[in-house]
């Protein structure tokens, strides 16, 4: 049977492995938020390098900080084994561009198809209108931005309103169906890039503002996802001195609940302007 093509988000995760734990690879303009690949996609290249690493197939757990932006371009990963456990295997990735560590992962990895124990789940998925009613991301965003054209985001109804200039009422919470433009599959790996893919919902209150980079990011994985779009619920109860904290839930096509995530990111002011309406010096 011929093998499918890869979805452009796997090509775009590829790295060759160089010896003593070091992996190779070009992280893509094509999930880029204005100049910089974003957050959960270069955590998912990491999850790469790390399963390979660890030879688990799948994270657990993986949190990752952001030290300095990271770019399109050429990317080394550095990856060193914690611990090596019969279930769950533990693990440390270095990204670096240009000689400069611009990001640190720590994961832990395991297999979900070998997976046993307690189930327990106290919420369900959220509650989001047919596809064909809800509202793309791309049409709500005042400008083009590269990671829209590759992904598939739609907004209930619900969660479509505010986004231009805000409101001082307005929920600070985001519902969407997710997925991939070209109809590739959602992986394991592409989770962290669906959990830090759409704007912050505090913009519902405060308008779209400048750039928010992400200070920190965690991605529970619960489950490999059913085939499907995944739906989405994203929403921050906090932001303290400039700092901002979302939670997020991604639920599969079968209802089950795949991924949670927690961010923390900072919020950049845009810049302040003068009566005229130019940007202050």
């Amino acid at each position: 049977m011929p093998t499918a093509p890869a979805s452009r988000f796997q090509q775009d995760i590829y790295l060759a492995a160089a010896g003593e734990g070091r992996f190779h690879g070009e992280l893509s303009s094509a999930w880029s938020i204005g100049p910089i690949p974003n957050g959960g996609y270069v955590m998912a290249v990491a999850c790469n390098a790390l399963a390979m690493a660890l030879d688990c197939p799948h994270q657990a757990s993986i949190t990752g900080h952001y030290v300095q932006p990271t770019e399109a371009g050429p990317v080394q990963i550095e990856t060193e084994v914690i611990r090596r456990g019969r279930r769950l295997s533990t693990g440390v990735a270095k990204l670096i561009q240009g000689g400069v560590e611009r990001a640190r992962f720590v994961g832990t990895f395991t297999d979900l198809a070998l997976s046993s124990g307690v189930d327990l789940h106290t919420v369900s998925p959220p509650e989001i209108s047919d596809i064909s009613q809800c509202v793309p991301m791309a049409e709500l965003s005042p400008r083009p931005t590269a990671i829209h054209e590759h992904l598939l985001a739609r907004l209930d109804p619900a969660s479509a309103t505010h986004w231009q200039r805000g409101h001082p009422d307005a929920p600070t919470e985001l519902c969407a169906w997710l997925g991939f433009a070209d109809g590739g599959q959602i992986d394991v790996f592409s989770l962290p890039l669906f959990a830090d893919a759409q704007p912050p919902p505090l913009f519902r209150r405060i308008g779209f503002g400048g750039w928010v980079p992400t200070v920190e990011l965690t991605v529970h994985v619960h489950r490999k996802p059913a085939p499907g779009l995944l739906r989405a619920r994203f929403v921050t109860h906090h932001v303290t001195a400039g700092l901002l904290h979302e939670d997020g839930e991604l639920w599969d096509s079968a209802g089950h609940l795949v991924a949670l995530s927690r961010q923390l990111a900072m919020v950049v002011s845009p810049p302040t302007r003068r009566n005229n309406g130019a940007p202050a010096d």
